[in-house]
Order: structure tokens, then C-alpha cells, then sequence
């Protein structure tokens, strides 16, 4: 059976975000090429986007007031 990956479009749908999207995030290293074009595994998809940081994480600007 031939093995399945995921190209660029179908990692954006996975993810729920649109293919431009993708530009903002470093993606794991492709699983294979085929001439240029990358492919990934859905399962290291699946496995990064698990490990990603969620969002607000790395600090932003304060509270003005700090809820008690």
C-alpha cells in the first residue's frame, strides 16, 4: 500500500488555518519530497501541532491591574 502525506494545503486544513497562514509558522521538517514539493505524515503533523506553545505564551505587555 502506498504510503499517504499531506501537502501544504491539506496541513492548513488539518490545522484550521488558511494556507497563508502557514507562512507565520516554522513547520516540522517534511517526511518526503517529490521534486520540491514537501509532504508530511499526518502523524508528525499531529505531534508538532500538539507540541506547539499555545498563544499569549512567551509574555505581552502587562495588565494595567493585576486581578487579586
Amino acid at each position: 500500500m502506498a504510503e499517504r502525506y499531506l501537502g501544504v494545503k491539506q496541513v492548513a486544513e488539518r490545522l484550521g488555518i488558511t494556507p497563508g497562514g502557514l507562512l507565520n509558522l516554522k513547520l516540522p521538517k517534511p517526511d518526503a519530497y517529490i521534486g520540491r514539493t514537501r509532504g508530511w505524515k499526518a502523524e508528525t503533523v499531529d505531534a508538532w501541532n500538539a507540541a506547539r506553545p499555545g498563544r499569549g505564551v512567551g509574555g505581552g505587555r502587562p495588565r494595567k491591574h493585576a486581578d487579586s
